[in-house]
């Protein structure tokens, strides 16, 4: 990338298109055309490990808040209201998505997430003082610290950022859960009275309705519907105004009060100040709570789709998954379940952001968390990965499935299991056993040695071995 040059690159660093800005560590020429400043520009080459940058959803959320300060601190008076209207300004076109390129740091940094607090500043700073009639650089009038940042620090401000950015995705991956409970319900009522044979241990099992299946796939969905509904409670605490550890040093006290109502409105978010900001700014395990219950949703969408895919397959021919995409490069006409493996493996993915989430929360030490970037990352990495996928599985398998009731039938009649605990109540366990035995799991023998031996009469068989009669209909 050559949209900046450390000064200990060979390259010329006065060239027309390079704004040159310093530090205590050195100069860096930086791309006249690019908002992000020289602290950006160290994070990319310190971290720059692979193509993976900050979640947008992050920072557009990070963006808000710095919004919320600077209103915050112009009607306090720390910030006069001509450079806080630039940064308001900056931070709404911000917000409105031209500026997306300018957020370069990568995911995973080190610093507890302060490299994409500089990079949000940085670019807020340059971009109000293009909009005052300035050249970016020109820090002696909106500085990215002095300013931008005002009664501000990472640690307050980069969980703050994180709670409402996972909050939005909360309230929307719930209405996809919602969604797709409706549509197993429908699955439900349409399979209603399509008879099954059921299966535990893989092995034939009593008969079920195919709704009934379905009418338990949509059980264990609204349980993920409501849980994660529920958890936007526990996000809504923040710590913003208790900068670096939690104390609010630095912050004026008029200010900490004023921005929380300012980011609750800008927002539509209830957003509260924590009665503790140093517990949020040390602990992270509300994020532990929140991906332990996307975990339970990657949960129940792997069952399902196994399941799915297993009624699909040859053996079973239960239902039938829409034919998708084509399956094979050298079998003409092999089509594959793609949804469902599709949905395993974010399923897979979601456990494995779990395990990172944890071991991260529990890597923090005394006043901070080092690495909350990975944390951040994880989180809506998983919000975002299930809200779409939920969508897809909807749309593209659950509403396109259809029942094979010959297939269903078929199954139901050959099952030594069903007919032998069918007997059970009429001639007992062992008797049924020895039975199936002596018919080499053959099921028109069954019937013909209970008759042979007069064990029960055949109209009485007859109403017994009618897999209907064994079923509860709900």
């Amino acid at each position: 990338m050559d949209n900046f040059i450390i000064d200990k690159s060979k390259k010329d660093n006065t060239q027309s298109n390079k704004r040159i800005e310093k530090d205590k560590l050195g100069k860096v020429a930086i791309d006249k055309d690019m908002l992000y400043g020289i602290q950006t520009a160290r994070a990319f080459e310190n971290f720059n490990i692979s193509n993976s940058k900050v979640k947008k959803e992050l920072i557009y959320a990070m963006v808000t808040v710095k919004k919320a300060a600077a209103i915050a601190n112009e009607k306090v008076k720390t910030l006069d209201k001509e450079r806080a209207n630039a940064i308001v300004e900056a931070c709404n076109a911000i917000l409105s998505g031209q500026y997306d390129d300018n957020f370069i740091t990568n995911a995973l940094q080190g610093g507890a997430g302060t490299s994409t607090n500089m990079n949000v500043n940085e670019v807020i700073a340059n971009l109000a003082l293009k909009i005052s009639g300035r050249e970016p650089g020109d820090y002696d009038y909106i500085h990215p610290l002095d300013h931008v940042n005002m009664g501000q620090s990472t640690n307050d401000v980069y969980p703050t950022a994180l709670r409402i950015a996972c909050i939005n995705l909360v309230r929307a991956l719930s209405d996809e859960c919602s969604k797709l409970q409706e549509a197993l319900q429908r699955k439900e009522n349409e399979f209603e009275f399509v008879v099954k044979l059921g299966r535990t241990e893989m092995m034939d099992a009593l008969p079920i309705t195919l709704g009934q299946e379905f009418g338990a796939f949509a059980q264990a969905i609204a349980r993920d519907r409501w849980r994660i509904y529920k958890v936007e409670e526990r996000l809504r605490q923040i710590n913003l105004g208790g900068t670096a550890i939690g104390t609010g040093s630095n912050a004026n006290r008029l200010y900490t009060f004023r921005v929380i109502e300012i980011i609750r409105d800008l927002t539509g978010i209830g957003l509260a100040k924590s009665e503790y900001p140093i517990d949020l700014t040390q602990n992270n395990d509300v994020f532990v709570e929140v991906s332990g219950l996307l975990k339970s949703l990657a949960v129940n969408i792997m069952k399902i789709s196994t399941d799915l895919r297993i009624m699909n397959s040859g053996p079973f021919n239960e239902i039938h998954l829409a034919d998708m995409q084509a399956g094979s490069t050298i079998m003409p006409g092999k089509v594959n379940p793609v949804i469902p493996e599709m949905v395993t493996q974010v399923a897979i993915k979601v456990m494995a952001n779990d395990s990172a989430i944890s071991m991260c929360a529990a890597s923090g030490n005394f006043e901070l968390n080092a690495f909350m970037p990975l944390i951040a990352d994880s989180i809506l990495e998983s919000l975002t990965l299930l809200k779409e996928t939920l969508k897809i599985f909807r749309t593209k398998c659950i509403n396109t499935l259809t029942a094979n009731e010959e297939s269903c039938k078929k199954h139901l009649d050959n099952s030594i299991v069903l007919l032998a605990t069918a007997l059970v109540p009429y001639i007992g366990y062992d008797m049924a056993s020895e039975i199936i035995s002596e018919s080499k799991n053959d099921p028109k023998k069954i019937r013909e040695i209970i008759l042979n031996r007069n064990l029960i009469d055949k109209d009485k068989l007859d109403e017994i071995l009618n897999y209907h009669h064994t079923i509860t209909y709900l």
